[in-house]
């Protein structure tokens, strides 16, 4: 019996891969039995994905939650994240994989605010609704066709990586208009600095006030910025990165809930055991049971 959630690597069959694949959803959907993850049980992703639903309805399941999906719906998902499919007969579309390497590789040619929107998980929502005169679904088709191609072109990564740049920058443009715009201001890269603080030090301290005075700003100036930004508070959004860990580290792994209480730094694991059933309504154990 299968333990932990499976951990899927990028592993592209094409030869001289450059770290992007592209497939579609149907082909997926019919050999799920042949490869060794179910792609519709819950799964983390060690590369990036963009999966583009061109026709038929469904649901796609992004760090625990499920959404709604229907025609010219795209779901992105960042590395690390947990993601699952809902395959039906009438679903049709793309998903393009590519690693964190060809993104760096990609990201002068890609400008900082877009990274920052598409690649930021805790500051958009997964899904971007295309509407119906966009022609991104083109582009997609195109570069299917393109990556396709039995006969090798010449250095066809220069077809790539233009055909990626043109979908990236126009799947921007649409969550632009779909979220609250963010410009670069001060108050944004304060709090991408809070998230990359937290990032690194979340087992020392869950302390909003640890991470203001790490930014030498006031806890106040902190939580402003978080309700600016989230329009939640510095502690809420503490709370819900620490949850999303431990929810991730309980079903990738055999640890024991009192371990991963140590590991998230809490002193003493009733009380981790008391914080994770505040917010998600289950115990540790409870949780993992109903994702593996």
């Amino acid at each position: 019996m299968q333990k932990d959630i499976p951990h899927i690597v990028f592993n592209s069959q094409k030869p001289d891969n450059n770290g992007i694949e592209i497939l579609t959803i149907e082909s997926l959907a019919v050999r799920k039995k042949d490869i060794p993850h179910n792609p519709e049980k819950a799964h983390q992703l060690a590369f990036n994905m963009i999966v583009f639903y061109a026709e038929g309805k469904s649901k796609h399941l992004v760090d625990f939650l499920w959404h709604e999906v229907k025609p010219n719906t795209i779901i992105h998902l960042s590395k690390g994240q947990i993601n699952a499919f809902q395959f039906h007969e009438d679903l049709k579309g793309f998903i393009i994989l590519f690693t964190d390497e060809y993104l760096k590789n990609q990201i002068n040619a890609l400008p900082k605010n877009e990274l920052v929107r598409m690649f930021n998980a805790h500051l958009f929502s997964p899904i971007i609704q295309v509407p119906q005169d966009s022609n991104v679904s083109k582009y997609l088709q195109l570069f299917y066709e393109e990556y396709s191609r039995i006969e090798e072109d010449y250095n066809p990564e220069n077809t790539y990586n233009s055909l990626y740049s043109i979908i990236f920058s126009k799947l921007e443009r649409l969550k632009q208009y779909q979220t609250f715009h963010l410009k670069s201001s001060d108050k944004l890269n304060t709090f991408l600095a809070f998230k990359s603080l937290l990032e690194s030090h979340y087992i020392q301290s869950r302390n909003a006030g640890f991470y203001a005075e790490k930014l030498n700003i006031t806890y106040k100036y902190l939580n402003t910025i978080c309700k600016d930004t989230l329009a939640i508070t510095a502690k809420q959004f503490i709370d819900e990165f620490i949850i999303l860990e431990a929810k991730r580290l309980l079903i990738n792994s055999e640890i024991k809930s009192t371990e991963l209480a140590y590991s998230l730094g809490f002193e003493e694991p009733t009380n981790f055991v008391k914080y994770f059933k505040k917010y998600t309504g289950f115990t540790p154990n409870q949780f993992k049971k109903d994702y593996i």
